[in-house]
Order: structure tokens, then sequence, then C-alpha cells
């Protein structure tokens, strides 16, 4: 077998894909956190891709067993773009810093961060014979989730809070996937989604740690690699539920276990993003601070109540993975931050200005949070800085609107 699927809490190997998912995504000691181990060397691809998909070009890096099960629309081998106006920012400011932006509005498949994520479960979920599968989301993996099963012919039941956008809901009926909108917020949909798992016996997304998730976007570490030729030493993103920097450490210690001899890589600082709107994970942070990280800091963490935020996608008030995301982020030498949803589009307009592209809300809070970054410090001179864009403009029209109107 290629691989094999380990326990995170008790340190079991399940089996593969097709056994995780008959035990309902859990181990035999009741958790639901599992990582991917390769029985296989991994080695790294050392040609440069011919206009195929990661899967095809990672596919000995990941748990697939047959390329003709792939499912793709050739996304995730996207350009990493270095922004001179961001640069220019920070030498302002007395830093001089590099700055690369991986801009996931060009995945070919839905625009956005989640399109690698619904390629490989797609695929898995195909080769293991999957025929409906369901998904609570705020809106970016809903439409990424329900195109990749319908390429695959696999039914896809979306699952979305009541604040979810319209163009989010069409584009996912778009693909002929149903969506069921609840009348409250993230968590309840969340929990109708719950229900309907177990009521229908249809197999449910793992959530933030699904080792589906994990392995797809933990490639982004040798994209580093095969793009810039390093390792950023500063990891940036908005943060909503957490996948994408937990997926990063995934492919760090992947990468050291098979190139250890070779170099001497360091983790980079994760600087993590939230909006004002909805930020829970930043206010944790910020008492864990202020209290010098007392033990069993990382479990105090509540819930953002009385959500105003337009950022649908960012609309995680519970932060359940905090837990695992803070300590790494600590782990790091990073630190979170806070921006000002209603000062996003002013940044917009910047972008626009200087780059002549309008990403999405989600992005903008990623965008805005280097300019604080550099303003906090969290910057320095001699920093390679990694920007992971969520999303593009296409689905959130009333954003465009906003940075149009911006005087």
């Amino acid at each position: 077998m290629k691989y094999q699927i380990r326990c995170k809490k008790c340190g079991k190997v399940i089996g593969d894909f097709a056994t995780w998912f008959q035990q309902d995504q859990k181990c035999e000691c009741g958790s639901g956190y599992a990582e991917v181990e390769y029985t296989e060397p991994q080695v790294m691809p050392s040609n440069p891709p011919q206009n195929e998909s990661y899967q095809d070009y990672y596919f000995g890096m990941l748990p697939i067993e047959c390329r003709e099960n792939i499912v793709s629309f050739g996304e995730g081998l996207i350009p990493m773009e270095r922004w001179d106006n961001l640069e220019a920012y920070a030498r302002e400011k007395g830093v001089d810093c590099k700055v690369y932006v991986y801009r996931n509005d060009l995945n070919k498949g839905t625009g956005s961060f989640k399109d690698i994520s619904a390629a490989l479960a797609a695929t898995v979920l195909k080769e293991k014979g999957v025929k409906e599968y369901c998904l609570a989301s705020t809106g970016n993996a809903g439409v990424a989730f329900a195109t990749y099963c319908a390429k695959a012919g696999i039914k896809f039941t979306e699952f979305a809070p009541n604040c979810i956008d319209a163009d989010t809901v069409k584009a996912i009926e778009k693909v002929g996937q149903p969506v069921v909108i609840s009348k409250g917020g993230y968590g309840d949909a969340k929990t109708e989604a719950a229900n309907y798992h177990k009521e229908n016996n249809v197999l449910i997304s793992g959530g933030n740690t699904d080792p589906l998730r994990i392995e797809s976007k933990r490639l982004l570490v040798f994209e580093c690699l095969r793009q810039m030729g390093q390792l950023p030493t500063v990891y940036m993103q908005a943060v909503a539920g957490g996948t994408s920097p937990l997926a990063f450490e995934k492919g760090f210690r992947d990468l050291v276990s098979q190139e250890s001899s070779k170099a001497d890589y360091k983790l980079p600082r994760m600087i993590l993003v939230q909006q004002d709107e909805c930020d829970p994970m930043v206010t944790a942070w910020e008492k864990a601070t202020a209290a010098a990280f007392p033990e069993g800091w990382e479990q105090q963490y509540e819930a953002k109540k009385d959500i105003k935020t337009r950022i649908g996608i960012l609309t995680a008030a519970n932060p359940g993975n905090y837990p695992l995301v803070a300590p790494l982020v600590r782990r790091s030498g990073g630190t979170f931050l806070r921006v000002e949803e209603a000062e996003l589009p002013r940044y917009g307009k910047e972008m626009k200005k200087n780059r002549g592209v309008l990403l999405g809300p989600a992005s903008m809070v990623c965008y805005a949070g280097f300019f604080q970054a550099v303003d906090k410090g969290e910057i320095k001179n001699g920093d390679v800085v990694l920007l992971n864009t969520g999303e593009g403009c296409g689905r959130a029209s009333w954003f465009r609107d906003l940075v149009e109107a911006e005087q």
C-alpha cells in the first residue's frame, strides 16, 4: 500500500481511506484527527510541470492509487508573484524584504484555495467508490466541493449559514448540486450537516483536520521550493478554521524527513490575520499573550457573538481549531493580527492601482495584514514573506462595488 493513515491521538495505524471512511473517519479510540503517512520514499519531482494539475505532478506524494482516477480542472500549479508595491511599502518603513503572493484566484477550478482540497477529495472519493458527500461551509469550500464532486459524478449537498452570499449559492446550484441554507449561522449549518450525515449514512467532510485537506494543502511547501528556491521566513494568510497553517506544518515535517541530510530548513513565522468583525482567534491570542501564556492557555477561547462581518467565508465564530493552530503559531515565533473590515475597500483600491487586480474580501484581510505586520515590526530585514491569498472577487460583487465607491 502506498500510504497509511495513523491516528494522531493514540498512534494506531488505521489503514487506507477505504477503512477510514468505513470507520466514519474515526479511530477505534474515538479520535477523528489522523494523518497520512507514506510507505514509499517521497521524492519531489525534478522536472518542470507540463500543463498538468498538481495531482499529476505530485502523484507520488499524494494518497492516490491510480492516475486514471484523478479529478481535475488543472488546479494547483499557480505562480508565486513577487509584488514590488508591498516591498516598497516595507522599505519606506525601513525594512528590506522580499514579498511573494500565492494567488489562489488563478486556480482553474473555482478560483479559491479550496480547489486543491476539493480536487484531491473528489479523486479519493471516486477511487473508493463513494457516491454521496456533504459539507457545512461558509462559501468557497462549498463551491469547490460541489464543482469537483459533480465532475466525479458524486452527489454533494452543501449546508450553508444564513449569511451565505447569493453569488455563492448560484455557483453551487449551477453545477447541479443542492444547497441547504440554515436559518442560523455557521454553527447551525454544521449541526444540520452532521444530522444529515447520521440520518442518511452520507459521508461528511472531516473538517479542518481532514487528512484529505491537509495532504493537498501541504504541497505548498514544495511549491515554495520549486518556484522560490527556498522556504519563506514568514507565512501569512487570513484565517477562519485554520487548515492551511496545519497543512503547511505537515508539509514542513514531510520535507524535513526526506531532506534532513541536505538542508537545514526552518519553519516560517506564521502571521495569521482576522477581520475585527469576526476575530475569536485574535482575541484569544491577545488574552494569552497578556497573561504570558499560562498553562492551558491554548484551551482558553470563546465563540464570537453577534457576528456582523460581510465576509461570509471568514465567519467561523467558534474557533474549535484554535488549540491546534495557536501553539503552532507560537512555536513558529509568529502571531495573530486584527485588521479593520471597514478599511478593506481602501486596500482594495490600492491593490487595483498598484497591481491592476482586485482579489476577494478574504484575500484582502491577508493583504491588509501585511501592512499592519510591517507597521508592528513583525516583518524584519531580510525576510522572505509569502502571502497565501484565498480567492478572487468573482463571487463578491458587493465588495467590488465598495472598492469602486472608495474615494
